[in-house]
């Protein structure tokens, strides 16, 4: 993977579409066993280098090289395990989103793409009348801290920041029973705020809050 640092642009990323939408430091877990993957994963931990998941929009995660959303996010590996010969499964946390500018297929079908990184959310304060939200988040991630000692297995990362909105909207999308299309929507949305109060919108009609 090569980048252009003046323009954000990464010349040379491995995808790898999912049907599951990844957000920035949001946690994924993944078993690898497709060669083109497995050899793309062992690249990425040579390399110290992050690979893009994509949500797929036509075709499966294994087999013939799927159809995928325009827009992703960088997924950092941060910890492997071959608990069997031929299996690995690794634990990955999300980086900054990118957009696809062009992409191509290697021979065994790994697709690869030149990106142009997309601006982090500014940091911002949860308005007053989302206060209820980063309340939300709080009791799940104490729930999974509850539930799983190691810290490496937790499906949320650290930093927990509970006093910025973009974190805060982001865990509820990864958390709540949202359909992948609508996931990756909120994905994209260059507002923090905006993903925030769609998110509490959809709490609300459900009466959750």
């Amino acid at each position: 993977m090569s980048a252009d640092h003046d323009d954000g642009v990464i010349a040379d990323l491995p995808l790898f579409p999912l049907g599951s939408v990844l957000f920035p430091e949001g946690v994924l877990p993944l078993r690898i066993f497709e060669a083109r993957y497995m050899d793309m994963v062992k690249a990425c931990l040579r390399t110290e280098s992050a690979f893009g998941v994509c949500l797929i929009t036509r075709g499966g995660e294994v087999g013939e090289p799927a159809e995928h959303e325009a827009v992703g996010c960088l997924a950092q590996i941060r910890e492997w395990d071959m608990e069997q010969l031929g299996v690995l499964r690794i634990r990955c946390v999300g980086g900054q989103r990118f957009q696809v500018l062009e992409r191509h297929l290697q021979k065994d079908g790994l697709v690869r793409a030149r990106v142009r990184l997309i601006d982090p959310d500014p940091a911002a304060p949860v308005p007053a009348e989302f206060a209820v939200l980063p309340q939300l988040v709080r009791r799940i991630v104490d729930d999974l801290v509850a539930r799983e000692a190691d810290p490496m297995r937790r499906m949320v990362a650290e930093p927990l920041r509970y006093d910025d909105a973009g974190w805060i909207a982001n865990r509820l999308c990864e958390f709540l029973p949202i359909p992948p299309g609508t996931r990756h929507r909120l994905m994209t949305l260059p507002d923090p705020l905006m993903r925030l109060s769609l998110v509490h919108q959809f709490l609300a009609q459900r009466q959750v809050i």
